[in-house]
């Protein structure tokens, strides 16, 4: 059995613990890890670093991944399952399942058709995909490919009219709702994805610029934007009176992204926040050794239902979705599993790996006798 949590940590040698046969299709693929050997030498070494790695040792990425498994599932039997719904609704629009495309920066690092290959695979699997404010490219061209209304993710920049124009575009491109990341307020030493390369080294000045103009030339969504005024990068002094602007700011709905404890979710509902994804960016933020799956209990109990709440970290199989809604999640987000369908076959490996995961979920929920995801309860899940 594939141990969880290697993936992240091992970053190369995870292609040694992957099956023997390398897949020469999307359609061959039997789960998510399938990819991983085709992606890793699609994509350069320091993209993959970037992507795999986490904070310090990547112990919170592993925490993330093998944090489901400290929950086992309670299965009921006498249910006529021969007919599943996967749907939920969230702020009023019906989504075909619960599995949403998280944010991640610069598809065009994993395929040369960046978020629009993303795009087209999570829409043909009507999988909802929030859009990074560090894309490749603009979330005008992204919304083109999409065939649905997309999300928006926002770094808070010192500059608010920064924060203005980004979320103004995403009005204008359709976005119905945007994510507000709230952690990446310091910077984390990240070793593996610093060791895969920087881009003051030669290999990688060939591709990219060393400055910060450069970089937001790399970033579509930032074109016309003036960035003379912005005081560093993105995700800076991310406080309640600016949470306060950007839900001001804005006539989409608003989540915030980065929540890991039941006192800043409270907050986040007394301060109009329209829902909040636990999330300690993909065990990157920092190394707290606090899994997601760990904190979404006395979220979800604080909360009370009185807004969404989403997670994501570690989400692998349809089984982890399970148990996320068993936990009281109402609904999931995925980020680097369909980082590796797009690095391995491009639309066609974000279509699979979307379909693999409702088809996965479809199979528990038959096995446990939910026939809809309303059925799914703490009743459904017990700790190990």
């Amino acid at each position: 059995m594939r141990r969880r949590g290697f993936l992240a940590a091992a970053g190369a040698a995870a292609v040694a613990q992957t099956p023997e046969k390398v897949i020469g299709s999307a359609a061959e693929a039997l789960e998510v890890f399938d990819f991983v050997p085709v992606a890793r030498k699609n994509v350069q070494s320091q993209h993959w670093a970037y992507l795999m790695g986490g904070s310090d040792d990547n112990s919170t990425v592993n925490a993330n991944e093998n944090g489901w498994s400290k929950w086992r599932i309670r299965a009921r039997r006498h249910v006529d399952v021969s007919a599943v719904d996967l749907s939920v609704e969230l702020f009023g629009q019906k989504l075909a399942h619960p599995v949403l495309a998280a944010p991640v920066a610069a598809h065009q690092a994993f395929h040369a058709e960046g978020e629009a290959a993303t795009a087209k695979g999570a829409w043909s699997r009507k999988s909802q995909m929030i859009l990074s404010t560090n894309a490749s490219l603009n979330v005008r061209d992204v919304a083109k490919a999409y065939g649905g209304r997309l999300w928006f993710q926002l770094y808070s920049f010192s500059d608010f009219e920064v924060n203005r124009a980004l979320l103004r575009n995403a009005e204008e491109a359709g976005c119905t709702a945007v994510t507000v990341t709230v952690d990446s307020v310091g910077g984390s030493p990240r070793i593996m994805q610093t060791r895969g390369g920087v881009k003051t080294e030669q290999r990688c000045r060939a591709c990219h610029g060393t400055t910060q103009a450069d970089y937001y030339k790399e970033h579509g969504n930032f074109d016309g934007i003036d960035m003379a005024r912005n005081v560093g990068g993105p995700g800076r002094a991310v406080t309640w009176s600016v949470l306060d602007r950007i839900r001001a700011a804005t006539k989409m709905k608003v989540l915030i992204k980065g929540v890991m404890t039941p006192e800043d979710a409270a907050e986040c509902y007394r301060h109009g926040a329209d829902g909040i994804v636990v999330s300690n960016h993909g065990g990157r933020a920092e190394n707290s050794h606090y899994g997601t799956v760990d904190a979404l209990p006395g979220i979800v109990e604080v909360v009370n239902g009185r807004m969404p709440v989403l997670i994501d970290g570690g989400i692998r199989r349809g089984v982890d979705v399970y148990k996320a809604l068993a936990l009281g999640a109402t609904a999931v987000c995925v980020g680097r599993p369909y980082v590796w369908g797009l690095a391995a076959f491009g639309a066609e490996g974000v279509d699979k790996v979307f379909s693999m995961l409702q088809s996965d979920l479809r199979g528990i929920m038959q096995s446990c006798g939910a026939t809809a995801i309303r059925h799914i309860s703490p009743l459904s899940i017990e700790r190990k």
